[in-house]
């Protein structure tokens, strides 16, 4: 089988495409896989690195005003189409796989143009223009969290590394802890931002440096690799305190932990629900509110507390974090309320709606029927259109999906898929996501996980931020 994926641009975007990519080698070691990026993106040093071959394209960010930038958007599209073709041409791909960014549109046209069946995973909560696109020209479109509404959607989760989606915090909890220089009895915070550090999360931490010894609570802090060049020991009073410009080994943060203080980027929410670690979310304070739709149905089901940027001081920390760590119970019952959140297995999952769209075991459908469900509002793709003669397959989609509806999709939807529709009835668990990261690289690392390390996270796959 021969794949294509189409996630560059940001580590949000590449991650869930390389766990794809391990997933379907890990089903068929001869699958032929190419990822497709642009010569500045952080797929240049990601892709490679993990084995992959990158088939670049030239880069066409969309302006989000009416400037004059919009003139030549029209031109490298249509280069970056043809580039993007050349690779599906090339290794003769039976499947396109989109997970948004600039590189996903001209994956999708391309595909559509070569009638190369597509497939599109959306992991935010509110998707982005690629993949409304992307949306419009399959039936076979999956998102990472529960409640994101977007033409034909099914919630599957967040595809993740292995290393995080197969991790045993309580087998390696003595293990991590030893390997940061932790105590084994503490009860422990792991502090981390974007990739550059969350300035006002290291702020309020620092802060109630004192509050934490008094509490007996031991910190991990990854502050990321522009707020610092070495780890630093600030242990006073026999209660570690451990300051790091990044970790290379994200699997043994999370391990080591019993409550996290981070950002709620669509990855991390993924990461720390797999791993059933409670979160202290604080959302990045800009953007279009995502972060904190990340993290609320996770908070609403008991597994992590919210605090707003501006809400997070020393003060809030005292009153509402410290008593949570300091109280044993109250820490297992969030982490079986975060676990049950968690998805563990959606790169498999993935992985096998791909091969069976890629082998025609699920309806081709055409989507562009009915103009009436356009959820974007305009025509995408003229001139892409896919050959008549399709049936078209139409998927329901309703605000309750994946929550306590047996069916999945709405009542009165109709399956599609060719099999009972999966669904995530009562008891069920269920994942999030958003394609920020949240754990970040160290300048001139090209993973971010430490020097010479195939994966890594410093601070913050989400791009970070320095407030």
């Amino acid at each position: 089988m021969r794949v294509a994926l189409a996630g560059g641009g940001t580590a949000g975007h590449i991650e869930p495409a390389l766990s794809l990519a391990d997933a379907l080698r890990r089903i068929d070691p001869h699958t032929q896989i190419v990822c497709l990026g642009t010569e500045r993106g952080l797929e240049t040093r990601l892709v490679p690195m993990r084995g992959y071959e990158l088939g670049e394209i030239p880069a066409v960010p969309l302006p989000r005003k009416l400037t004059p930038q919009l003139l030549s958007v029209p031109g490298k599209l249509a280069s970056a189409i043809s580039a993007a073709g050349d690779h599906l041409d090339r290794i003769e791909a039976d499947v396109l796989v989109g997970f948004g960014g600039y590189v996903a549109t001209p994956g999708y046209l391309a595909a559509r143009r070569r009638r190369i069946p597509i497939v599109v995973h959306e992991a935010n909560p509110l998707p982005g223009l690629a993949n409304r696109l992307g949306a419009r020209l399959t039936p076979h479109v999956y998102t990472g969290h529960p409640h994101t509404e977007i033409r034909n959607g099914r919630y599957i989760g967040i595809p993740l590394r292995q290393q995080i989606s197969t991790l045993d915090r309580l087998a390696m909890g003595d293990k991590a802890r030893a390997h940061f220089g932790l105590r084994p009895e503490l009860p422990t915070l792991l502090i981390f931002g974007g990739s550059q550090g969350a300035q006002a999360v290291n702020q309020a931490a620092f802060d109630a440096g004192d509050h934490f010894r008094a509490a007996g609570v031991q910190v991990l802090h990854v502050v990321g690799p522009k707020n610092a060049d070495e780890p630093e020991d600030r242990t006073r009073d026999g209660v570690p305190y451990v300051v790091v410009p990044y970790v290379d080994r994200m699997d043994l943060a999370y391990a080591a932990a019993d409550v996290a203080m981070c950002r709620s980027g669509a990855m991390t929410c993924a990461e720390l629900t797999a791993v059933g670690l409670p979160g202290a979310f604080v959302p990045l304070p800009i953007g279009n509110g995502e972060q904190r739709l990340n993290a609320e149905p996770i908070v609403e089901a008991g597994g992590g507390l919210l605090v707003a940027n501006s809400d997070l001081t020393p003060q809030w920390i005292v009153q509402h974090l410290i008593p949570l760590l300091t109280d044993t119970d109250r820490v297992v019952a969030m982490s079986e309320a975060a676990g049950r959140m968690g998805r563990r297995d959606a790169d498999m999952e993935l992985a096998r709606e791909v091969i069976a769209v890629a082998r025609g075991d699920r309806p081709a459908g055409d989507p562009l029927a009915d103009e009436a469900e356009d959820d974007a509002g305009y025509d995408p793709a003229p001139g892409y259109d896919q050959a008549p003669g399709h049936p078209q397959q139409q998927y329901g989609h309703a605000p309750d999906q994946g929550y306590g509806n047996p069916q999945g999709y709405g009542p009165g939807q109709p399956q599609g898929y060719g099999h009972p529709q999966q669904g995530y009835g009562p008891g069920q668990p269920q994942g999030y996501g958003h394609p920020q990261q949240g754990y970040g690289q160290a300048p001139g690392n090209p993973q971010g996980y430490g020097p010479g390390q195939p994966q890594g996270y410093g601070p913050g796959y989400e791009g970070g931020d320095r407030r």
